[in-house]
């Protein structure tokens, strides 16, 4: 396998510059809509699909336009040179298409490397308006404080394409409970793009295998960020985070809202995490957690921990 570079870094929400060894890229938009500009070569990439089903619609242009028409030699030459260019873009538009997939495949996997700066709240900065009238309450253990801090910060806005109907609550100074649901429909890939040997590159069905490979990851990924999220903001030691999702229900044929995994994580494991190697559904096994997952069938209705 050959030696590859690829990076994409977040500039600020919505907007991304991404690096490889074909240039740098500037990707914005939102989820179902983003356009891509390769900086080098002027040209854009812009993609419109529903999230999760595969459909999509792309089309590409360039923002440099020629300097000059040349003399074409024949209509033979002039063939020919339509023909290479179709060719080059078609292979640019392939290619750009591999790059996108497995960014966001990456990303899903990816959720928990990134978390909110820790607060300390025995020294907030008086520039601080926003947390420094909380500050004397959450030292003191007050938990209406606590819910009131998250919701003036919302924590959880930038985990919004994620999941969904984040609920939060505690009757202890030292923990907390969050609750949310999955977006695993909306989320999870039914296709997958890939190249041949040839390199030739194509979408083809996830096998259910791998489809739920990613849904275990995904969600394993997602629940240790609430909790590193939750622990940075509040001086708790403990983080009580129940994932739920639609699950059939085999007796009555229809979807149910059930929980599929629940894990309590203290701030003392998450200390001696690299969160940078860890693979998230082994790193929740360590935890204790609860769940019931089969490689072909996902995951299965569970009881909920409790604090």
């Amino acid at each position: 396998m050959g030696l590859c570079f690829r990076k994409s870094i977040s500039i600020f929400p919505g907007l991304k510059l991404n690096l490889s060894k074909s240039g740098v890229s500037i990707t914005g938009g939102v989820k179902g809509l983003h356009k891509t500009v390769n900086l080098g070569t002027g040209k854009t990439t812009t993609t419109v699909g529903v999230p999760g089903t595969g459909v999509y619609y792309r089309t590409s242009s360039s923002l440099i336009k020629g300097k000059g028409k040349g003399k074409d030699k024949d209509s033979k030459d002039s063939k020919t040179s339509s023909k290479g260019n179709s060719s080059e873009q078609e292979n640019a538009s392939n290619s750009q298409e591999l790059q996108d997939y497995n960014l966001y495949v990456e990303s899903l996997k990816s959720i928990h490397k990134n978390s909110d700066g820790s607060i300390d709240w025995n020294n907030i900065d008086s520039s601080n308006k926003e947390l420094k009238g909380f500050a004397d309450r959450v030292s003191s253990g007050d938990i209406d404080s606590y819910l009131e801090v998250i919701d003036e910060v919302k924590p959880f806005d930038d985990l919004l394409q994620y999941g969904s109907g984040f609920e939060v609550g505690t009757d202890r100074s030292d923990a907390l409970e969050v609750e949310f649901a999955v977006k695993s429909d909306e989320v999870i890939p039914q296709e997958a793009v890939v190249e041949s040997s040839s390199g030739t590159i194509s979408r083809k069905e996830l096998t259910k295998t791998a489809y739920f490979d990613l849904l275990q990851d995904y969600v394993s990924s997602t629940v240790i960020r609430v909790a590193r999220d939750c622990i940075a903001l509040l001086p708790v030691d403990t983080v009580l985070v129940t994932a739920v999702d639609k699950v059939l229900n085999t007796a009555t044929g229809n979807d149910e809202e059930v929980a599929i995994l629940s894990v309590k994580i203290t701030r003392e494991q998450l200390e001696v995490i690299n969160f940078d190697r860890i693979d998230p559904s082994d790193a929740l096994t360590a935890f204790g957690a609860e769940f019931k997952f089969k490689k072909t069938e996902g995951f299965s209705p569970i009881q909920r921990l409790s604090l």
